[in-house]
């Protein structure tokens, strides 16, 4: 057996005893609050019969190469233009995944002379993206436009530029962010750019689900919008809209988008259909009449963090309780996840729902009925 650092074993052993040890698991209860398919569209396969019966002519399995090789084509070019169309935006960029959007967008952008300020919230793909930034950086208080202002008044004139990063919709609590006057923050100057991550919102809010940005009128105020497929799309892969030139910047800058194998074919054209999918069904209005009737039933049960956003928590306060209550749903065929600190803080350990279109009535009364009767 080969040898490995001792290190690797300590860490294990160590999280284990904490009840902290992650495991890979293939079976799970079949009452779903818990996955990111907010409006089915994989469940109930319908981007399977998109590409089953829309099937693309070119008949490679695999891209073959990065963008900037051999991996480019005019079926990406042409699906990043619909994007950019569907969001209002100039252009767009496709990305593998949400985590190297992140990833490339904030390791590239901001530069030494800058800084950025980010809500304290924000999702570890953002967190990694920004300490792989040479800029400079501080966090201010989860969705506080004052403590945002005050770190503004603190640094502004020390930098060149500065970049405000938050996420619409926060993928622990369902709570949005204030966008609107964030927007109105970072148009005092010209040298203030904001950064918005849609992952939870698009398919949930706006027109025909384009998002937050899109509901409250401020897609043209935002330097750069990104928007996650593995959520409410029911794919894979993500991309960056803005304008031309941040597009050209980060294809000639960003390293997760030039040392990377470029998405196969079938990822593309899946999320073609899936944007296909949002203007031709109703599932957004149904997911929508789900989270209304999930909040009027348990909007007054002690602990539970109401959302108008298809995620929703219960604080139980300790992992012990998190993973209590985890258990008892698995016990009546509710998969839902405990959230342990120390991905949330201390104290705020919760068990995290996810709602969805296909959820039924009854359901969602027995999740209710589960929680109310839970003692910490």
């Amino acid at each position: 057996m080969a040898q490995y650092p001792k290190y690797l074993l300590k860490a294990l052993i160590e999280r284990e005893q904490k009840g902290l040890l992650r495991k890979l698991n293939t079976k799970f209860p079949e009452i779903d609050f818990c996955s990111n398919d907010y409006l089915g569209f994989s469940r109930n396969g319908l981007i399977t019969q998109k590409l089953k019966t829309n099937l693309f002519e070119n008949k490679l399995f695999g891209s073959t190469g990065s963008r900037l090789i051999s991996g480019n084509s005019q079926f990406i070019e042409d699906t990043e233009k619909q994007i950019a169309l569907f969001h209002h935006a100039e252009a767009a960029l496709f990305f593998n995944s949400g985590y190297d959007a992140n990833i490339g967008l904030l390791s590239s952008v901001p530069q030494k002379t800058d800084l950025i300020l980010y809500d304290e919230l924000i999702h570890a793909s953002l967190h990694d993206g920004i300490r792989l930034s040479h800029a400079k950086h501080f966090k201010f208080k989860h969705n506080s436009i004052s403590s945002l202002k005050k770190l503004l008044a603190l640094h502004q004139k020390n930098f060149e530029n500065i970049f405000v990063v938050t996420e619409s919709v926060f993928s622990m609590d369902g709570d949005t962010a204030p966008l609107q006057d964030l927007t109105e923050i970072c148009q005092t100057d010209k040298n203030i750019f904001l950064i918005v991550d849609e992952a939870h919102a698009i398919g949930v809010f706006g027109n025909q689900g384009r998002g937050l940005c899109n509901a409250l009128g401020v897609e043209n105020k935002i330097f750069a919008r990104v928007y996650t497929y593995g959520k409410a799309m029911g794919c894979h892969g993500a991309a960056i809209v803005g304008n031309g030139i941040l597009k050209n910047y980060l294809i000639n800058f960003s390293r997760s988008f030039i040392y990377t194998t470029a998405p196969p074919y079938h990822s593309v054209e899946a999320v073609l259909h899936a944007y296909q999918l949002l203007i031709e069904t109703n599932e957004k209005d149904t997911l929508q009449n789900n989270i209304a009737y999930l909040s009027a039933k348990a909007g007054k049960i002690k602990n539970y963090n109401n959302s108008q956003s298809a995620i929703s928590c219960f604080i139980t306060g300790s992992n012990n309780a998190a993973d209590r209550l985890e258990k008892e749903l698995a016990q009546k065929n509710i998969y839902a996840k405990a959230i342990k600190s120390p991905t949330v803080k201390e104290g705020t350990e919760r068990v995290r729902f996810c709602l969805h279109s296909y959820n039924t009535k009854q359901e969602i009364d027995l999740l209710v009925e589960i929680l109310e009767g839970f003692k910490k």
